[in-house]
């Protein structure tokens, strides 16, 4: 069996997006193939920098047919869906991949609302076929080893005080395209924020109470209380939120986690996580549906909240 024979076959939604490369340079690090790519823009020309013989679809229904007949054909069947679409299409895809007869790898959100995640693990069920999603943060070194920290500190009476802050400036465009409409994108705390509540409930447990103080188009303020930790958080898309360091050093990004007020550091790192991420879940321990739940919950609740 040569080469080709043994690798995976992939196909993509969302090929126009821009984490979209990131899973391009993970199925290509994996030494697996992508076969097909869906998006309704066809600005792709990235593709060609991975896989120029990949077909490329902008009709869902053109692209689904595709998938089913290789599927009928045996031969060259597609193994892995990966779903780099917008927030709200993301359950949809999800059953386009196991009807398929596929295993998916969605990006965060795994789905915008609790109920959802009920009907998609029935679904897995039924199918046979996995539900991965990324959760990148879980395999950051810095993350792991705060982690680990904290898990050899246990104890079980303390609360710890963290604040984080993440701003990441965005312009007018933000609010035109999908992510400004909070019924497509889940809002600004589901958007941009949801790794870091999935990462702050992996390490210091579930949530057990959930206030906003703000809630708008272009930031969100609020207070978890975990069972180990109080969570101050700001999220924010304004540059004009951005601290006096990051305007100084011409900055549009600002990251911030303090741990009772110890600075953890994971500025870098981040180019890889997609990899290590696809690496995890083609060895058998990648994230499932269940890893998604708890902060799928508190964006639900963020954005609900009146």
């Amino acid at each position: 069996m040569n080469q080709e024979e043994t690798k995976l076959h992939f196909a993509l939604i969302g090929a126009a997006g821009y984490i979209a490369p990131r899973h391009m340079r993970a199925i290509k690090d994996t030494q697996n193939n992508l076969v097909a790519a869906l998006d309704p823009f066809d600005s792709v020309g990235i593709i060609d920098s991975y896989f120029p013989d990949a077909q490329f679809f902008t009709e869902p229904e053109r692209f689904d047919r595709h998938l089913d007949k290789l599927r009928r054909k045996g031969q060259g069947k597609v193994d892995y869906v990966s779903i780099c679409s917008p927030n709200y299409l993301h359950d949809a895809h999800i059953r386009m991949a196991l009807r398929n007869d596929a295993h998916a790898i969605c990006e965060k959100p795994l789905v915008l609302n609790p109920w959802n995640v009920d009907a998609l693990q029935e679904i897995e069920k039924e199918s046979g076929k996995k539900i991965y999603t990324i959760l990148q943060l879980r395999h950051h070194p810095a993350i792991i080893k705060l982690k680990e920290k904290i898990a050899q500190e246990a104890n079980t009476n303390k609360k710890y005080q963290i604040e984080l802050k993440y701003i990441t400036s965005r312009g007018a465009w933000y609010h035109y395209s999908w992510k400004g409409k909070t019924e497509k994108s889940g809002g600004i705390a589901t958007n941009i924020g949801i790794h870091f509540f999935d990462m702050l409930t992996w390490i210091f447990g579930d949530c057990q109470q959930n206030i906003v103080h703000e809630n708008t188009h272009d930031h969100a303020i609020g207070q978890l209380e975990l069972e180990k930790a109080s969570v101050n958080w700001l999220l924010s898309i304004n540059r004009n939120h951005l601290p006096e360091e990051a305007w100084s050093k011409g900055q549009p990004t600002y990251r911030s986690i303090t741990v009772d007020g110890e600075e953890i550091e994971f500025s870098g790192g981040f180019t890889d996580l997609h990899t290590l991420s696809y690496q995890h879940i083609l060895n058998g321990t990648g994230f499932g549906i269940e890893a998604a739940r708890k902060s799928i919950q508190i964006v639900h609740d963020i954005r609900n909240n009146k």
